[in-house]
């Protein structure tokens, strides 16, 4: 199973005003979800959603990692404020259906969808381990249709490895979309040569950054993620 990111983030950190709750149309029902919004985002030149990791170990959109993935694509402080959209994955929290493991790209691309009905400009998406095998896996099958919305992917904590199963990303080879791999040099899920293998065999442009003394869940190492985030996110826009 691919993990889940510890220590959910408890309560509502930002203004009230600036969160809609939210449901999204999902392949297999309703998917539950929030959009921060922010000043002036009407001018922002891109929306941005950001997907949150294993069900099955706890990972929710109210993830920590996946919240400060969002501050740094939303506050003001990061230089960009767009409206970031989060949601759940079928089968959790209120969101309906049954966790499959695999079709959940296809929640990824509703929620693409959404952010092009709602927004109608490109899509910056971000995906934290589970969470980012399937924002890989839904960003590059939507470019090999040849009608992507989608700027540019951040994965972050892609996984390689967990409890025994290896991971593996040949969709990745022809996939032309700019990607960022932004992993902790010390993630217990992703040795840094096992990323290594896959940004190496993942189709142009792409990067890839490891947070020094970052582990999997950046645990002590938020800001720093955060900081190669939304440089790179900046570079894609500019």
């Amino acid at each position: 199973m691919i993990p889940a990111a510890a220590n959910p983030l408890p309560g509502p950190l930002i203004a009230a005003a600036k969160v809609r709750t939210l449901e999204l149309a999902g392949p297999v029902g309703r998917l539950e979800a929030l959009i921060n919004e922010a000043e002036g985002d009407a001018d922002a030149p891109c929306s941005a959603l950001v997907c949150h990791p294993h069900p099955l170990g706890g990972g929710t959109m109210h993830n920590k990692v996946v919240y400060h993935a969002m501050k740094a694509l939303n506050a003001p402080e990061w230089g960009l404020g767009w409206p970031v959209l989060r949601f759940n994955f079928r089968g959790t929290g209120l969101s309906e259906g049954t966790h499959d493991g695999d079709a959940e790209s296809g929640d990824v691309l509703a929620a693409i969808d959404w952010l092009d009905h709602e927004y109608g400009r490109p899509v910056v998406v971000v995906g934290f381990s589970f969470g980012a095998a399937m924002s890989l896996r839904a960003v590059c099958q939507r470019a090999a249709e040849g009608k992507s919305s989608v700027r540019a992917v951040a994965a972050l904590g892609l996984p390689t490895h967990a409890e025994g199963r290896v991971y593996h990303y040949s969709f990745l080879n022809e996939c032309r979309t700019p990607k960022l791999f932004l992993s902790g040099d010390r993630d217990q899920f992703a040795d840094a040569l096992s990323l290594q293998s896959v940004f190496e065999a993942a189709g142009d442009p792409k990067k890839l950054v490891f947070v020094p003394a970052a582990d999997h869940f950046f645990t002590g190492r938020l800001e720093p993620m955060q900081r190669a985030l939304a440089t790179w996110v900046k570079e894609q826009v500019s």
